[in-house]
């Protein structure tokens, strides 16, 4: 069954307590955090201070997502701020292996992301080690982006690539209702929303795209 994981990235930063109690009153069990550091992507984005202020107001799990250059320099720290899964970039970095163990040290679930014009096959010798793969369908560190379609050939490749190990696979970027739809039919799992949920209604299109996903599901 797959699972919505809203991305906090997409919030109002002015309203992000009211908005991570609607996610909580409505069923969302996991929260998308995005860590940028303004030298790997553009931005500038949640830090270990800023993400251990916002777990200390809900009870949601934090999906973390390093965006950052040399990200083992954090990872201790972001385990101490209550992170419950952390992924970090095969290309920010010469030694994904090392990062990937170091997190699961801290038994906290790790993953490994690929940006669109990265070949799932980097991830060959760590395939046995990681519990996501999270999949950029766009390139990384701005939000309200266009999908690229050609993700969806990538999240097929990658389901095969898997083969029957217990990894799920994560989508982020340009994401909404109808490409939620299209995203698990081709074999994701963990579908990240933030523009899309955010932008309006929060409740309103929270329903949408839960409708959406149970329906993926039930098909």
């Amino acid at each position: 069954m797959a699972e919505l994981v809203p991305s906090v990235f997409g919030a109002n930063i002015t309203q992000i307590g009211e908005s991570l109690k609607v996610l909580e009153e409505n069923g969302i069990n996991m929260l998308h955090v995005d860590m940028m550091d303004g030298s790997f992507v553009p931005n500038i984005a949640f830090g270990p201070d800023q993400i251990k202020m916002m777990k200390m107001t809900t009870s949601l799990q934090f999906d973390v997502h390093m965006m950052v250059y040399d990200p083992d320099r954090y990872i201790p720290r972001l385990v101490e701020a209550g992170a419950h899964m952390i992924t970090v970039h095969a290309e920010a970095g010469p030694h994904l292996h090392r990062s990937i163990q170091l997190i699961k040290s801290y038994g906290v679930r790790a993953g490994v992301v690929l940006n669109p014009g990265t070949p799932v096959h980097v991830l060959d010798c760590v395939l046995d080690d990681i519990d996501v793969i999270l999949l950029m369908t766009v390139n990384p560190g701005l939000g309200g982006q266009r999908f690229f379609e050609s993700s969806l050939q990538k999240i097929r490749q990658t389901k095969k690539y898997i083969g029957n190990r217990p990894i799920e696979i994560e989508v982020d970027g340009g994401i909404n209702d109808d490409i939620a739809a299209k995203c698990i039919e081709a074999g994701a799992n963990l579908i990240v929303v933030g523009s899309y949920l955010f932008n309006g209604d929060i409740k309103k299109n929270l329903t949408t795209l839960q409708e959406t996903i149970q329906k993926e599901g039930n098909a």
